[in-house]
């Protein structure tokens, strides 16, 4: 390598030298530095318009080599739970470290990450609005228990939703207000207001049902003030009593009803013979009595055969055309004022045949006579 001597009139030709290297070099660290974003930044889109899933495998190991190169573990992302509730997480992936061009300040570097307060500022914003109350506006259905995304610009989706938009539209932006590159954040608002609505509802049938429960019991067991309404209470108390006597007599109903008509027929008999023992004999004032009652009661039909009555003593204007007709027929007067023809009163007494027998009309003993 042939040596430069450097001399008093060679020296601005030596620097002019060295400075067009440096140049040279510069633009050639600079051109490098920009071939290599530009070629990871189209790497990057092509994965993420071919192969979803094979972008989300390149992110994950980026994000891993990432966390490994500066905490040496790797952070698991995904439903955590802190004292028996879900806790909530960022969606997306750690940013990925800088390129040559972003460091040397050629290329704007991406923006920094929302820190754990300006999340909160962000949740508060959407609670403010109420947008977890309000159906998603992608598929306008409710949250329910379905996983939901929070944006940072304060707007709220299912995530199947937010993802499946993405994959149609090709570019990430918000639905609602199409700001771009945003970041996602896993939160349970919806699901937790959905808990809520339903133990409410659980809390109201219950206490409906206990209500209903009470209620009933009171009617059961409390008479009403009104009069018709107290009246109908004990009526349906008294059936109640009935029904359950009925139900726990184990003996034949058939039987027992039998029995009380056997007991009523024969107390029947013996008062009725009581009262043929007892019974005097009507004297002639007596007799005359019965004779007017006959008289005033008009009685011109035998009760037994139906036909006319003829009679000596009892003979009145209008009798005496149809006793005419019936002369061979006696008329006989009882004790109890009934009258009837001699024929038909010893047909009814033949026919008889327990001890004395009663009137046909008022089932009384009697004494009779020919009138």
């Amino acid at each position: 390598m042939r040596k430069v001597r450097f001399t008093r009139s060679n020296f601005p030709l030596i620097l002019q030298g060295l400075n067009s290297k440096a140049t040279s070099g510069k633009l050639a660290i600079t051109s490098v530095a920009l071939q290599d974003h530009i070629a990871r930044n189209l790497l990057l889109q092509n994965l993420s318009l071919c192969d979803p899933v094979k972008t989300r495998w390149c992110r994950r190991a980026a994000t891993e080599t990432h966390c490994k190169r500066n905490h040496g573990t790797v952070k698991q992302k995904g439903p955590q739970q802190h004292d028996g509730e879900e806790k909530e997480y960022v969606l997306d992936p750690a940013a990925p470290p800088l390129t040559l061009a972003q460091k040397l300040g050629l290329v704007q570097s991406p923006a920094r990450k929302l820190t754990v307060d300006e999340w909160s500022r962000v949740k508060s914003r959407s609670i403010h609005e109420g947008d977890s109350k309000q159906p998603c506006v992608i598929c306008r259905e409710e949250f329910r228990l379905q996983t939901q995304v929070l944006l940072s610009c304060s707007h709220v989706f299912h995530r199947a939703c937010l993802q499946a938009f993405e994959r149609f539209s090709g570019r990430k932006c918000c639905p609602m207000c199409r700001k771009e590159q945003y970041e996602t954040r896993v939160i349970h608002d919806g699901a937790r207001l959905f808990k809520e609505r339903c133990a409410i509802r659980i809390q109201a049938c219950w206490r409906g049902y206990v209500v209903r429960k009470w209620y009933g019991h009171m009617r059961k067991t409390v008479p009403p003030k009104d009069k018709q309404l107290r009246r109908r209470f004990f009526e349906t108390k008294l059936q109640e009593l009935n029904d359950s006597f009925v139900q726990y007599c184990h003996t034949d109903v058939e039987a027992f009803l039998n029995d009380i008509d056997q007991s009523v027929s024969s107390s029947r008999r013996v008062f009725h013979q009581f009262e043929r023992e007892h019974v005097s004999e009507p004297q002639e004032d007596d007799w005359q009595k019965i004779q007017e009652k006959v008289i005033q009661r008009d009685t011109r039909d035998c009760p037994i055969c139906l036909t006319a009555l003829c009679s000596a003593r009892l003979e009145t204007e209008a009798g005496r055309t149809l006793a005419q007709h019936h002369s061979n027929r006696r008329t006989v007067l009882l004790s109890c004022s009934h009258l009837f023809h001699q024929p038909c009163l010893e047909a009814f007494e033949a026919f008889c045949v327990e001890g004395r027998p009663t009137c046909p009309l008022c089932r009384s003993p009697y004494h009779k006579i020919l009138v």
